[in-house]
């Protein structure tokens, strides 16, 4: 139980359903839907459309989205809703012009978005309530105005430059010619015109109507290459998800072009470590956490791509053999020097959502749009915010991950369960791009390995080791930053904090659902 003389927050119970999302109005939209007679799906699908209006720094219907279903009795559901480059896209010019990754406000960068053909979808075979109502709060949030909240205008004011670039973006991410301040209403007509047009008509008035039309005419105007045919060939895929074995439970994970292979792959190094044996916030944990990381992020960067493209070795990187050959790499004596990870672009913004409703379905649900504010080019009538995914790619070639024509890049979003015994215990997720790997395995490693409630386990403090770079947040001890210096650590204070996590635990012996939101965005976790 938490210390209730300090700053925090408890978990939230209910009985009949939970979500946790990253925004208050998100949560409240989905728990409507719950008691409204709606299922996990539903509210889902619902909670993901505001938040595609309310937090346009982090997602949009401009961008991707993957997904995870489990219903009681049945097996785990993957669905990878992420977009290829266009079909005609120049690989060697844009070679020729950049280095090794595309920039991040290039219109090259952006991928067909996935994210509403995949909504539809998963209310088409999983859902129960009409599309257009689920739609509805988040046509009223973009033609009546939400409030910004703090973090987000903290976020917002440090995009200025990107979003003042293009006359259309800065008309609505700028008005009065400034990002908006805390508490400002913020209203965007355009994108409610093209919500209300899709929950009317489906999702293929995104894709092949005039949406689709004026879409290509704005990514053309800039030099793109997109075509009408690359959006209307859209559709997205259910896939076999991958498991691996943690703590007697089994961690799942949607497989590659996604990295929760990643996170699997620290899953199976970390099981052969007793962690519960250390302080949480000692050193010494630390030091294992960021050694596996950096194992595993290397592994992700030389081998993760379109498995429709380049094979990917699942297989190796999940064995029992890979994990015992590098178990004893991992020295409590000093860092290991030899890593060599290919260098990739940063991935910062998501958001993650999770519902349980009334009969334990549990969706484990991420949208994206990569960077803040994704590319930052919007389209002209419709107020389509782009993501950039096809950062995500690498311009070298021979490079399994490298960009090609109708490729799908690598992804760092990756919606996470946990089960025990055949059945959901923990729907949950991390966001923060590159961090997301990591970021589950200290969620997950709170939970099962320190006995902390889900909320707990969101509000420690985290560390991000990738490479030769250890970012940490203030609340680390200095006497564990001093010790892993020592060891051959750089540890540098993280720019921002480290990640947004949500999750729901399952308490089937009390008939309980447990919710956990991150404060260090504007998490809510409802119950009812």
């Amino acid at each position: 139980m938490r210390n209730f003389e300090l700053p925090g927050r408890s978990e939230a119970f209910g009985v009949n359903g939970m979500v946790a999302t990253t925004h208050p109005l998100a949560s409240i939209a989905a728990i409507n839907v719950l008691r409204e007679g709606g299922n996990a799906i539903d509210a889902a699908v619902a909670a993901a459309a505001v938040l595609a209006v309310v937090e346009p720094s982090q997602t949009g219907i401009g961008g991707d989205c993957f997904a995870l279903i489990k219903r009681e009795g049945k097996p785990v559901v993957a669905i990878n809703g992420s977009g290829a480059a266009p079909s005609n896209i120049d690989v060697e010019r844009l070679r020729q012009d950049h280095k090794a990754v595309l920039p991040g406000d290039s219109v090259h960068a952006v991928t067909v978005p996935g994210a509403l053909r995949t909504w539809e979808k998963l209310v088409q075979d999983h859902g129960s309530r009409e599309w257009a109502g689920l739609l509805a709060p988040a046509i009223n949030a973009a033609e009546n105005g939400y409030p910004v909240t703090e973090r987000l205008a903290r976020d917002w004011s440090r995009q200025t430059e990107k979003l003042s670039k293009l006359a259309d973006t800065a008309a609505i991410f700028l008005p009065h010619g400034r990002a908006p301040s805390a508490g400002d209403v913020h209203v965007q007509r355009n994108l409610a015109k093209t919500l209300s047009e899709v929950a009317a008509s489906g999702a293929s008035a995104f894709y092949e109507g005039w949406i689709a039309e004026d879409i290509v005419a704005s990514l053309n105007a800039l030099g793109g290459s997109h075509r009408l045919q690359d959006l209307a060939a859209f559709e997205p895929r259910y896939e076999t998800p991958i498991s691996a074995a943690y703590r007697g439970h089994q961690l799942w994970e949607c497989p590659p072009n996604g990295s929760g292979v990643t996170v699997l792959a620290m899953a199976t190094l970390l099981d052969r470590f007793d962690l519960s044996a250390l302080d949480l916030q000692s050193p010494e944990r630390y030091h294992i956490l960021a050694e596996i990381a950096r194992i595993a992020y290397a592994e992700r960067d030389a081998f993760v791509a379109d498995p429709d493209i380049a094979p990917v070795p699942l297989q190796h990187l999940l064995s029992a053999r890979r994990a015992d050959a590098l178990f004893p790499r991992i020295s409590n004596s000093g860092r290991i020097s030899n890593l060599t990870p290919i260098p990739a672009p940063e991935h910062k913004d998501t958001v993650f959502l999770t519902v349980v409703d009334k009969d334990r379905t549990a969706v484990s649900f991420i949208n994206s749009i990569f960077d803040d504010f994704g590319s930052g080019i919007v389209s002209s009538k419709s107020g389509v915010l782009f993501h950039n995914r096809g950062c995500g790619f690498v311009l070298d070639e021979g490079h399994p991950n490298v960009l090609a024509p109708g490729k799908r890049p690598l992804h760092t979003i990756l919606p996470a369960m946990l089960t025990k015994d055949g059945e959901v215990e923990l729907a949950f997720g991390v966001t923060g791009g590159h961090f997301q790997p990591i970021g589950q395995i200290q969620v997950l490693s709170n939970i099962l390995d320190h006995g902390m409630s889900v909320q707990e386990a969101i509000d420690a403090p985290r560390i991000f080791a990738r490479g030769d770079v250890l970012d940490f947040e203030h609340t680390v001890p200095e006497a564990a930053l001093a010790r892993l210096r020592a060891l051959g650590h750089r540890p540098t204070p993280a720019p921002n904090p480290l990640g947004t996590a949500q999750a729901i635990f399952i308490d089937r012996k009390r008939g309980l659902l447990r919710g956990g939101a991150d404060p260090r965005r504007d998490g809510l976790a409802l119950g009812y």
